[in-house]
């Protein structure tokens, strides 16, 4: 009797260390090969535009159990704009619109996070862009988790939201360039 309480207890005490370990946060860096921040804006209100950045960086910690634990934080360089047309890519990075020299990043950073349904959270945060901090909120989808070929563990997911980009300051062509901007980030994570 004593023999089976004992290992009761045994058995309680593990599950309580090794079940608290996997009720830690995860943190994810930002695989930036399969990560995406894309945009688009309507121009002459003909029809949407599209372009992405390519240096992208970040981390996501994900607290499944205690979301307000979970945080995101992204970083672009705005000078890595990418629309297909050099000669657009130079005016992008002209004070007219980033200003890539005198504003180099674009960043992201959570304040809140709460779960908003199976897999979905609400994260809110300030958005810096061209100079102007201003907070955002928006849903970010977690697509799935799970190991890659190479043995790591990898988190992925997405969202998608607007910003209108008078109120960063990026106010050329008001009348010939949307007032919106719609941003696309899909993110890959690498667990650490």
């Amino acid at each position: 009797m004593k023999m089976r309480h004992a290992f009761a207890s045994l058995a309680l005490a593990s599950s309580m260390l090794f079940g608290g370990q996997a009720l830690a946060a995860d943190t994810y860096e930002l695989d930036a090969v399969h990560s995406h921040a894309m945009f688009k804006i309507m121009h002459l209100g003909l029809a949407n535009q599209y372009g992405r950045f390519n240096d992208i960086a970040g981390t996501v910690v994900v607290d499944e159990k205690n979301p307000a634990n979970s945080k995101v934080e992204v970083t672009i360089k705005t000078a890595s704009v990418d629309t297909k047309n050099e000669k657009r890519d130079e005016h992008l990075r002209s004070p007219d619109f980033f200003n890539a020299k005198q504003f180099p990043t674009l960043t992201f950073k959570s304040t809140k996070v709460e779960a908003a349904g199976k897999d979905t959270y609400k994260v809110t945060g300030n958005l810096t862009l061209h100079g102007v901090t201003k907070p955002i909120s928006f849903t970010f989808k977690k697509n799935g988790e799970g190991k890659d070929p190479w043995g790591n563990f990898r988190m992925g997911g997405e969202t998608t939201f607007t910003i209108n980009r008078m109120d960063y300051g990026i106010n050329y062509m008001p009348d010939g360039l949307g007032k919106e901007v719609t941003l696309m980030l899909t993110f890959e994570g690498v667990k650490k």
